[in-house]
């Protein structure tokens, strides 16, 4: 995945070896969620949650918009209600499905 500058490419590359959540890393402070398309700093209180960001921290490029509701959206018209509860289509659990809507539009 390209970042917008050598910074965020850092951070949300970096991996840990001590811990397998990144939730609990408290080097980890970047999150990229590629499924979303989309960024968030993490906050470590215990937890499993993120605050989304629209710029990058450090250059302060505008950072691409959240494929979220688009993602929702593509599976509810599929026929899926709780695509948490669900057996969704595997390419749901990554960026395959956005990028491949991109190559056809």
């Amino acid at each position: 995945m390209k970042c917008c500058c050598d910074k965020m490419d850092f951070f949300v590359n970096q991996k840990c070896n001590m811990h397998n959540n990144i939730y609990e890393c408290p080097d980890i402070i970047i999150l990229y969620e590629d499924r979303y398309d989309e960024y968030g700093i993490i906050i470590h209180d215990s937890g499993e949650s993120h605050i989304k960001i629209k710029f990058c921290p450090w250059c302060g490029k505008k950072l691409p918009k959240s494929k979220r509701e688009l993602w929702f959206q593509e599976l509810e018209n599929q026929g899926y209600e709780n695509p948490f509860e669900e057996d969704i289509p595997v390419e749901f659990n990554s960026s395959k499905w956005w990028e491949n809507k991109n190559k056809v539009l």
